[in-house]
């Protein structure tokens, strides 16, 4: 399975547009918040990620979907402008990346690294903030961490903190066993 958050060079590009033009305007938090909203509901709505998703919806249905949503949920003009025109050039398939590359640019911008650990199961507290305590003694700074579940890596976690990944997930180790094993 692909990576949905890993920024394309195109969700690179329309991510560093955004960010360029909430600096310019001021909004930068909202914005952010925005996204991160934005992305919560993806993750929570089947329907929302066939939207995104599917090549059975025209790009303009797309853009009136998204842009519906951003109204609904109270968006900025400039989040609510962003998704029409990701929609309206075909682009939703890069919207998660997007999303994620505006993230560690606005992390960046305000001196703060941000780490995303995916996790076979929905964490504890506990889990995490032991995840949390981890990362900033690794690290030398208190991340800002978010979450995702990926059942696939069936235990353990990967961490990834701006371009690099951290595998300690069973998935990794039993397909490092059996490549281990095909050699032998």
């Amino acid at each position: 399975m692909a990576d949905e958050t890993k920024a394309t060079d195109a969700g690179q590009r329309y991510a560093q547009s955004l960010f360029e033009l909430t600096i310019e305007n001021g909004n930068l938090a909202k914005v952010e918040t925005d996204l991160k909203s934005l992305k919560a509901m993806i993750a929570d709505s089947a329907d929302l990620r066939r939207l995104i998703d599917s090549p059975a919806f025209s790009a303009e249905d797309k853009g009136k979907g998204l842009v519906a949503v951003a109204v609904k949920a109270k968006f900025d003009m400039l989040t609510t402008k962003f998704l029409g025109l990701v929609a309206s050039n075909g682009r939703t398939a890069d919207l998660l990346g997007a999303i994620s590359a505006f993230s560690e640019l606005s992390a960046k911008h305000r001196g703060v690294v941000t780490a995303e650990v995916i996790s076979a199961s929905a964490l504890s507290p506990a889990q995490l903030k032991g995840v949390q305590a981890a990362l900033a003694e690794a690290l030398g700074k208190t991340p800002e961490v978010s979450t995702r579940v990926d059942p696939s890596l069936l235990g353990g976690l990967k961490v990834r903190v701006g371009s690099r990944l951290f595998d300690a997930s069973l998935r990794s180790k039993l397909d490092s066993l059996k490549f281990a094993l095909k050699r032998a």
